[in-house]
């Protein structure tokens, strides 16, 4: 193994998460990068159960963990005090639900020395609570890859490429005074497009070192048998598109079909998943995103990054969404 010299900071947020937090810690804490090198800070973000004492218990039992408590706030609230009190030269994430391979940092510092790259990404993949794998939903490169930030860019704007800070690691003077925005789902996608410009580039390794565990009922995801359930993460979706397309026409003004495609296809998922219960007049998030669609059609139809898939879908929807979702859910039997 190489001899390490830069410390790193690995922020976990956690929230009622009191049975899963000490899988999370332990797998880092037992990376094989050099303890006295890997600053491990939990953020106890004003959990109801015992979340917060499992915290100091694991605090107790490992050297390099440390535990702040705060009032609820989020994530990005969580994650924001770690950053704060993080004293590492790169910033790693980890979800308190999810675990990483032991060599995951190991793998990840060494790729920054040698390569000086402001931010290094390892493959990830996703565990049911069954224990069954999901499908890959990234691509592991074969080899070592090293790309730019706006190749990075582009490749997010297509949906190929991985948004999230927990696979990666990065240089804390990239955040500068930049946050993850508070009160908001897609978190990671909005500060990734803002630190990409101030990044030098991206080295991708070909190694799966992250392992997401996909929990029914988390922020993000949906139990099957709520079928009113509408999670807020479509529309901050939406939002953060009409974000990426105003940076992309300030930052990188070629990418803006790609940008605008992006556009497009988040109001499709956004269309394709709302209850149709929520299709309503007296929803104004909804009726921005319908107006949105209809006096883009003849870009959409132009747009040569969407598929003839999407384009079709959209332009189905876009005259009547309701209607058409309420035939869909007839024919379906839902």
């Amino acid at each position: 193994m190489a001899e390490f010299k830069t410390k790193i900071s690995v922020i976990i947020p956690a929230y009622n998460i009191e049975k899963l937090l000490p899988k999370c810690v332990e797998s880092v804490a037992s990376s094989d990068y050099p303890a006295e090198l890997l600053e491990i800070i939990v953020v106890d973000d004003g959990s109801t159960d015992g979340t917060g004492a499992v915290a100091d218990e694991l605090a107790a039992r490992f050297s390099n963990v440390t535990v702040y408590h705060q009032k609820n706030g989020g994530s990005s609230s969580a994650r924001n005090l770690g950053i704060s009190k993080a004293s590492g030269e790169y910033l790693g994430f980890v979800d308190s639900d999810d675990f990483i391979d032991p060599k995951m940092y190991s793998r990840l510092a060494e790729a920054a020395i040698r390569t000086g790259a402001d931010m290094v990404q390892i493959g990830r993949d996703e565990i049911c609570e069954d224990g069954s794998r999901l499908p890959d939903v990234i691509t592991v490169p074969e080899k070592e890859l090293e790309i730019s930030p706006k190749e990075h860019l582009a490749t997010l704007l297509m949906h190929t490429g991985d948004a999230s800070f927990c696979t990666k690691l990065t240089k804390k003077s990239a955040l500068g005074d930049m946050r993850f925005p508070e009160g908001e789902l897609n978190e990671d996608f909005y500060l990734m497009i803002h630190v990409l410009p101030r990044i030098n580039k991206l080295v991708i390794l070909p190694h799966v070192g992250y392992h997401v565990f996909y929990r029914l009922g988390s922020n993000s995801r949906k139990k099957a048998e709520d079928k009113d359930y509408f999670p807020s993460v479509f529309t901050d979706i939406v939002r953060n598109s009409d974000v990426a397309l105003d940076l992309v026409k300030k930052e990188y003004p070629d990418l803006v079909p790609v940008a605008e495609r992006f556009g497009y296809y988040q109001r499709l998922d956004y269309l394709l998943h709302i209850p149709v219960s929520k299709m309503t007049r007296n929803n104004k998030f909804y009726r921005e995103v319908v107006s949105y669609v209809r006096k883009n059609l003849g870009k959409i139809r132009n747009n040569p990054h969407l598929s003839k898939r999407d384009r079709v879908y959209l332009q189905i929807l876009a005259p009547a969404p309701r209607l058409v979702r309420w035939l869909h859910a007839r024919v379906r039997g839902l």
